[in-house]
Parts: C-alpha cells; structure tokens; sequence
C-alpha cells in the first residue's frame, strides 16, 4: 500500500503563513473556494483520488508542536503572539477539501473560511506531485545523483556570485528529496550564498531563515472584495498596517507589471524594500523597475527584486549579467532544485477561485500576470478586469 503522508504541520511555504496571520487580523469572517488546475494535462491512474484521499485525511493529525510554536516566536517576532497560540490549536479539516477521479482528470477543490483553508494549496500540490511518481512507478535518480546535482548548482550559482533561496515545495518530487536537497545546500553553504528556504518546516530542521510575504491570492482577494482598482494599493497598504515594514518584498504581477507600477507609488517604494518578479521577461521587469525607482528619486542599489519564476542556472546567469551593477539581486529556485531527478516535473497550481461577499453570492477571482497563459479564471471576470484596468493584448 502507498503511503504519502506530511511530517509536520509547517511543511508549507512561509507565505501561507504570514498570509494566515493577516487574514486572521483583517478579515476573520470572509469564506473562499480554491481550484486545483492541471496545466499540464498530466493523467492520474485508478485510484489516485482515494490514495489522495487519505494522504489528506490524515493531515487532521498534525499538531503544531512546543518546539515548532518556539521557532516561529524566535525567528519570526512580526508574527502576533494571538496568532501563534491559534495555531498552536489549528488542525486541518479535510471536509473542507473535495476530490473527484473521473477516469485520468482529477477535480479538487477546498471552500470554507479563508483563515482556515488558506493553508491546503501547497501540501495538496505536494501531495499530488508525490504521489504522482509512486503510483505510475516512475524511478528518479539515485540520492547520491540528487545530491551531487545540488552541489553542481550550488556551485555554479557561488561562481554568479548571487545569494538564492530554495522555494520548491509545491511541485517537489517528495519529502525525501526535498529534504536532501536543503541538507546539501547547507552543508555547502561556505560562501553564505544560500540564504534559506520558503518551507518552514526545512527551514526549522537546518537552522536557516524561512523567507516568504504573500502570493497572488492576497490581490485576488482585494480585487473581489475592493475592485480591481483598487486591489493593488489596498492590498499593500493593509500589509504595510499588519507587519509595519517587515516582511517588505511586493509582489508585482498579480494584475500586471504596468497596472501594479501605476498604484505603487514614492510612498510604497520607499516603505517596501523589493519586489519580486514571477511572470514575463526578467529583464525587461527588470529595467521597468529600475526605471520606476529612478522616477522616484530612490537609488535603485538600496532596493532589490527576487526572481521566483521558473528559474534555472542559465536564466540566473543572464539574469545577473543584465542587473549587476544596476539593483540588487535574488534568486528563489524551486522546481529546479526540488525536482530535477531525472524525470519530468508536474506542471500544476491551485488557485483561489472565489471570494463570498456580504449578501453571500460568490464572486470569481482572476490573475492577469505578465504571460498569457498563466492568466487564471472566469473568462468573463479577466475580460472586465481588463477592461477597468486598460490592459491591452
């Protein structure tokens, strides 16, 4: 019998965590639905759904431990100590998450309070990918090929001279070598250059800082419950109210780079200390925020952008190459060292699909990124969005 199962309740990316404390803070009452979308068309054997099932099932038995609640307090004093102690007494409801197999698709979805269900993307993602592998039998490389493959990276991404974080939760091969992964970056970490991992969980176990703000489903949100107008700003002004300037990396591209650079203005540019880049052409985001800062009156060498989309060491060379000098760097590689063992890595998301407001109906939720095709949901709602905001094809 296959069994995939989590470790620990904070295997999941940072950003659900400090997300969490602000939904918590902000907006205590308001209910969402997710979606998980299989970008690439993958096929799922008879009975992934069940073994998925019960993957879930018992993540209702994961407790945020003494030692856990300890680290989070030490290493993260911005989070509210009201917060830590609910999640001291948090569990997962599996209730909340739906999974339908019908043939080779699957269907899952997770609705409930936002405070609640924002935690199941990544584990789900985790999951599936895991399981992925196990049930088609499919054989990865060696532990030692894995390690050494790491180190080559490390190695390489030292000679750049640029400091990286590893962000490959959601779409890792498995636990197993995820955690071989990060055991290898610390253990070669001589330069400094490796500078920690969004997953808290690993990030506890090696001692190294968990790094994360929050995702597109922040602005996701705003734009449901403020307008797509004004989601930009208000969803940066109520992090700028939560964390009072920790946590001060934006994300850019939720509704477009330009749209985004309209709303974020001397004032957010000075308050936050980067950006990070997650959709379209690296340099070209580069120069436009360069450009912005510059038009500002603020030196660009003071701030930096963290480039977290799809990264390998040749799209990390380039991109240096085209920066130095210019702004400051780094770089969150995920897939590309979580899951580069010899087979082909799953392309799959979760987003957030819907927001409920006051007089209960259900209002859909779109991403407009900087490439086409990672645009997301109700095609009716991207074409008004783009509409109000004046985006063009």
């Amino acid at each position: 019998m296959i069994e995939v199962r989590l470790k620990s309740i904070l295997d999941n990316d940072f950003y659900k965590i400090t997300m969490q404390n602000a939904v918590i803070k902000l907006f205590p009452n308001e209910k969402v639905k997710y979606q998980f979308i299989n970008r690439g068309k993958h096929h799922f054997p008879p009975g992934f759904g069940e073994e998925l099932r019960r993957s879930i099932n018992a993540m209702a038995e994961l407790k945020l431990t003494k030692d856990e609640k300890q680290f989070l307090k030490e290493t993260c004093p911005y989070l509210d100590l009201p917060y830590l102690d609910f999640l001291g007494g948090y569990h997962y409801d599996p209730s909340e998450v739906q999974i339908i197999q019908t043939e080779e698709s699957l269907e899952v979805t997770v609705e409930g309070e936002w405070y609640r269900t924002i935690l199941w993307e990544v584990p789900i993602l985790s999951l599936i990918s895991e399981l992925h592998y196990e049930m088609n039998h499919m054989e990865r490389n060696s532990n030692e090929a894995v390690i050494q493959t790491t180190l080559e990276k490390a190695d390489q991404l030292n000679i750049l001279g640029v400091t990286f974080a590893e962000f490959g939760t959601r779409r890792r091969h498995s636990y197993k070598v995820h955690d071989l992964v990060v055991d290898s970056l610390v253990r070669d970490n001589v330069s400094g250059n490796f500078i920690g991992s969004s997953n808290v969980h690993f990030a506890m176990k090696y001692g190294i800082k968990p790094i994360g703000t929050h995702a597109h489903e922040w602005f996701m949100f705003h734009a449901a419950e403020y307008g797509f107008k004004m989601a930009n700003a208000l969803s940066l002004e109520h992090w700028v109210d939560v964390y009072r300037g920790d946590l001060g990396v934006a994300l850019s591209d939720t509704y477009t780079t330009e749209v985004f650079f309209q709303q974020f203005d001397k004032k957010f540019a000075k308050l936050f200390d980067g950006v990070r880049h997650d959709s379209g052409d690296p340099i070209e985001f580069a120069n436009k925020t360069i450009e912005h800062y510059k038009k500002n009156g603020i030196n660009p060498l003071f701030k930096y952008i963290i480039f977290s989309d799809g990264l390998n060491l040749e799209k990390v060379e380039e991109i240096t190459k085209a920066c130095k000098g210019r702004i400051g760097i780094s770089f969150g590689i995920g897939t590309n060292l979580t899951n580069d063992v010899g087979l082909k890595p799953m392309n799959i998301v979760m987003k957030l699909i819907a927001a409920q407001s006051i007089n209960g109906d259900w209002i859909p939720t779109v991403k407009l990124s900087d490439e086409h095709g990672k645009y997301t949901g109700d095609p009716k709602m991207i074409e008004l969005a783009k509409e109000f905001l004046r985006i063009k094809e």
